[in-house]
């Protein structure tokens, strides 16, 4: 369990900023699931529940999501539904329970950039980009492959393009975190191969997507942009699997996902 100095609910960004940025152990908090299962002292946390970031919306061109917006809400939107299909829904949809995913924000999950992440991994193979106080827009990608530096996401966009996207997960039981899971989607000829919990954060394997992308869509051909996948990303051993069991079942999860999307 953490413990704080103090908190304090600012009702603008830049206050909420500012306050951050004040102390090295302050701290933004936002649904504090993963805060509550480990020892953390805090200075200052900053609740952001006063800022007006709890909201899923679209325009013609991108569906906007607020940081404080909850697993939850995300699985039961019909904006997200209407507009991604079942991607979002399934890759949060075995997260514990609904108790739980009615606290955890959004935000939290993509700024901590967790490894086990379900979330994240489906956002990557979609077309999404965040924006922080500091560093404003970028794409999540970017995101990922910067190291740690404090700041503040506020806003998670996704692109409307029609993208036919697939999910998949291992667990050693249906509530549990994710051996190993994928992401694939597909936008004309274009895929995108993500693999995620190796346990490492998710990312893009890029070689397998630009082959799958670039050759004709043959057993063989998907065969091969399976390996180049697994190949090109590295995998771990922790108490949930070794590196050789997260290797091999995630050629089997990345082909499903394949088969899904064509």
């Amino acid at each position: 369990m953490f413990t704080l100095t103090d908190i304090v609910q600012p009702t603008t960004i830049e206050e909420a900023y500012a306050i951050l940025m004040k102390r090295k152990n302050n701290q933004i908090i936002g649904g504090s699931a993963f805060l509550r299962m480990g020892k953390k002292r805090i200075g200052t946390g900053i609740e952001l529940s006063n800022l007006n970031l709890d909201y899923i919306k679209e325009d013609e061109d991108y569906v906007e999501i607020g940081a404080m917006t909850t697993f939850r809400e995300l699985e039961t939107s019909d904006i997200i539904k209407n507009n991604f299909g079942d991607i979002l829904n399934h890759s949060v949809r075995d997260i514990i329970g609904v108790q739980f995913r009615s606290v955890v924000t959004v935000g939290a999950t993509v700024f901590s950039k967790y490894g086990f992440s379900d979330l994240i991994i489906a956002l990557l193979c979609l077309d999404t980009e965040i924006e922080t106080f500091s560093k404003g827009r970028m794409t999540l990608d970017k995101f990922l492959d910067k190291g740690y530096e404090k700041d503040l996401l506020t806003k998670i966009y996704i692109k409307k393009n029609n993208k036919k996207a697939s999910y998949k997960s291992l667990r050693n039981a249906k509530s549990d975190y994710p051996i190993v899971n994928v992401a694939v989607s597909k936008l004309d000829n274009t895929f995108k191969i993500c693999i995620g919990a190796r346990p490492q954060v998710a990312k893009e394997a890029k070689n397998a997507s630009e082959f799958l992308s670039n050759n004709n869509i043959t057993d063989e051909n998907i065969d091969k942009a399976v390996q180049i996948a697994v190949d090109e990303l590295s995998f771990g051993t922790n108490m949930k699997a070794s590196k050789e069991y997260r290797y091999a079942m995630a050629r089997v999860l990345i082909k499903r996902a394949i088969m899904e999307v064509i």
